[in-house]
């Protein structure tokens, strides 16, 4: 396995220890019967959510009007490693990987029923103001307390 973004898999592997959950679904299957490619995209969305919520980070609501920032995805990728089959039951594992002036590196690692990986991702996600599009810095504090984070 060889993705650009991880240097020693073992390494990189191990500092996984938050994983979502889910069963592929029929609708998420091509006529062969494995999972379309761009579901992992879901996936990780889903996961990056959960993994949040575990950490006390609160998305912003989108009728809230004093809102400062929002988190948007900047860039994701996926690299497929085994293909995934319908009603396969999937770990979803997401850490912190980075943490930049305004950004946040989030790493993704899949594994099915029998604990063999299916495949990995990353993703950039920036803090933006909604007004000007503009990216903003991550408070101090928040920084601080996701710096503490990465493994």
């Amino acid at each position: 396995m060889k993705a650009n973004y991880i240097e020693n898999f073992q390494e990189w592997e191990k500092d996984f220890s938050f994983y979502s959950e889910v069963r592929v679904r029929f609708s998420e299957t091509d006529m062969y019967g494995h999972m379309n490619n761009t579901v992992s995209f879901t996936y990780f969305e889903q996961a990056r959510i959960d993994y949040f919520r575990h950490l006390g980070i609160l998305m912003p609501s989108a009728g809230d009007e004093n809102m400062k920032s929002i988190p948007i995805v900047a860039d994701l990728q996926c690299d497929y490693v085994k293909q995934v089959f319908f009603d396969d039951v999937l770990r979803i594992y997401t850490k912190i990987a980075r943490v930049g002036n305004s950004s946040i590196d989030i790493h993704y690692l899949t594994k099915n029923q029998k604990d063999e990986i299916c495949f990995t991702g990353r993703g950039t996600i920036v803090q933006m103001d909604p007004l000007t599009g503009k990216s903003v810095p991550i408070s101090d504090e928040e920084r601080a307390r996701l710096v503490s984070l990465v493994i």
